[in-house]
């Protein structure tokens, strides 16, 4: 999983400027269990023995004293993240309890803004706004995608904190010009966005969108393609996924190629490489589908997210259209912290069956979007996406045509 890299934001009221600079006793006890808890976990689980050459000890010295220190969530989870920097791997991160919360109840009715963040590495305390809901309090505040948001301004909101609804909110954003905007928004229970969803409206071309590799989509997807004829174009639609499940990834991957078709390795702690082969668990589909299909990629789709394009690209069996992936690929496991809270840790390396190691590179698209243009209400990937496949269908009858000698 990467459940660090882009969440939808729900949003509660900024801290009370009277809290306490200095922690209570049970603060630092609390805080002592935590960063132990983190720091071991890594010493002992995480998949590279030697922490990419990282002195775990001296970081330890480093960031005790002041994780020991930190008064509130904030503050300890601050240091953890400057910690597990070190390790240069985006899939080690640590979530505060109201993260974790947030993470837990995604597919569920809860108070929310409509907005998904991705943290701005260059930038501590800012974060992109990388989509915004429709129908949502963001979008009727005006909040617009590529918006940067900073947590760090007097009063205003940030993630650490649990959301109220009906209690306002101080956001201070950035638009793409610089200007500078403060805007109070209203958090209000909003039901869940699904994780899968199917676009029929185009004829011969069904759009997948998939916005998470959650619990079901092999089943779900099983479901869709059977229900579709052999000549219906697939969309599949990976773009701001933020990975999931790898037993899902393998099952969606079992919808389009043969069962015990080898698609990655991944090597653990141990140094045992295992290799991962389909299991064919693409529901009730007896064989894999025979549809043409293409997979929409951007910057923003991550972990199984890339992984899966990459195996498709690399069958043969799909067209890659966007982007370059985050690069962000490597095996994760969660790890419940003391205070609610939750760390992400990279268990195993991972290369495609071609050898490639996607961490730090991406997958690069078969076919890249051109620059768009902000004023047009285009998606030029998907129309991408579908002449792509309209050439190749047309390709497959001309060649089915031509007489043979």
């Amino acid at each position: 999983r990467d459940p660090g890299a882009v969440r939808e934001a729900s949003f509660a009221a900024a801290p009370d400027a009277s809290a306490p600079a200095r922690p209570s006793r049970e603060r630092v006890r609390m805080n002592q269990r935590v960063f132990d808890r983190v720091w071991s976990e890594v010493r002992g689980q995480y998949y590279d023995p030697g922490l990419h050459g990282v002195d775990w000890n001296a970081a330890r010295r480093t960031y005790r004293p002041e994780a020991l220190a930190a008064p509130d969530d904030r503050a300890l989870y601050r240091v953890l993240g400057d910690m597990l920097a070190l390790l240069d791997d985006d899939h080690a991160g640590a979530s505060a309890p109201a993260v974790a919360r947030r993470l837990d109840t995604v597919r569920e009715p809860r108070p929310a803004i409509g907005v998904t963040l991705r943290r701005d590495p260059g930038q501590p305390g800012v974060y992109v706004v990388e989509r915004v809901r429709e129908d949502s309090p963001a979008q009727a505040a005006g909040v617009a995608a590529g918006w940067r948001l900073d947590t760090t301004a007097p009063g205003a909101w940030f993630p650490e904190l649990d959301v109220v609804e009906g209690q306002v909110v101080t956001l201070v954003l950035a638009d793409p010009d610089g200007a500078r905007r403060t805007l109070t928004v209203t958090p209000r229970i909003m039901p869940p966005r699904p994780a899968f969803t199917a676009d029929l409206s185009r004829s011969g071309v069904a759009v997948l969108r998939i916005d998470a590799f959650d619990l079901g989509l092999g089943d779900w997807m099983g479901r869709q393609l059977a229900s579709l004829p052999s000549d219906t174009d697939i969309v599949l639609d990976l773009r701001g996924n933020p990975g999931g499940r790898l037993l899902e990834a393998d099952a969606l991957l079992s919808c389009f190629l043969p069962r015990d078709l080898a698609w990655a390795t991944r090597t653990p702690r141990s140094g045992r490489a295992i290799v991962l082969k389909t299991a064919g668990g693409c529901g009730d589909l007896d064989a894999p589908a025979p549809n043409d299909v293409a997979v929409l990629v951007d910057a923003n789709s991550r972990s199984a997210a890339e992984l899966t394009p990459a195996a498709l690209q690399e069958a043969g069996r799909a067209v890659v259209v966007g982007e370059q992936t985050a690069g962000a690929v490597l095996i994760s496991q969660d790890t419940a912290l003391p205070d609610g809270g939750r760390l992400s840790l990279s268990r195993s390396d991972f290369v495609t069956a071609g050898g490639v190691r996607l961490e730090k590179r991406g997958v690069t698209p078969d076919l890249t979007t051109p620059l768009a243009d902000e004023a047009a209400d285009q998606d030029l990937a998907l129309e991408l996406a579908i002449s792509a496949l309209a050439r190749a269908a047309e390709g497959q009858a001309r060649v089915a045509q031509a007489p043979s000698l």
